[in-house]
């Protein structure tokens, strides 16, 4: 059975009047785009959610959903993450990739030797960083950067890390 991969596009982060509407914030690189995918899910998948329409209001984006027509019924949204099938989102550009499309590859050094898979890439608000389960179970945790993972080839099935300083005899910062 293939597993369905899902990715979020957005969050509702409060009711926005008492006519329904919500405040998103949005993971979409056109904040309006996140209506464009079609019906969207929670993060269960068993309510769905249309968005009629998306409009700018003071640096946010607020949005009418299908069917939530009060203040109350969209602050019951609050904290709702707004989800979409992995497979009706458009193909990423050369050099892009959606964070998805990274859970599961093999990391491997620079000389083609697997040092593990990629269980997570976050975001903790300093950057992206990469979470690994090593071949020996451990848990290593790097910058996802340009210097760190030269190399980021989804359709490959793989990243390319260089060695961390405190690999080669440093310490860890």
């Amino acid at each position: 059975m293939k597993r369905v991969r899902r990715v979020c596009l957005g969050v509702v982060t409060a009711a926005h009047g008492v006519g329904g509407e919500v405040r998103l914030r949005t993971f979409t690189t056109d904040p309006e785009a996140i209506a464009a995918y079609g019906p969207l899910e929670n993060a269960r998948g068993d309510r769905r959610f249309e968005i009629v329409r998306v409009r700018s209001a003071r640096g946010s984006s607020v949005a009418r959903i299908k069917g939530v027509d009060d203040r109350t019924q969209a602050e019951a949204l609050r904290g709702t993450e707004l989800w979409v099938d992995r497979d009706r989102l458009p193909d990423p550009d050369d050099d892009e990739w959606y964070v998805e499309d990274l859970k599961g590859l093999a990391v491997v050094d620079q000389a083609g030797n697997v040092v593990g898979q990629v269980r997570a890439v976050t975001d903790h608000g300093a950057g992206d960083v990469v979470e690994i389960i090593t071949e020996d179970g451990k848990d290593l945790v790097l910058p996802f950067s340009r210097d760190q993972f030269p190399e980021v080839d989804p359709r490959a099935g793989h990243l390319v890390m260089a060695e961390p300083a405190f690999l080669e005899g440093g310490t860890p910062a």
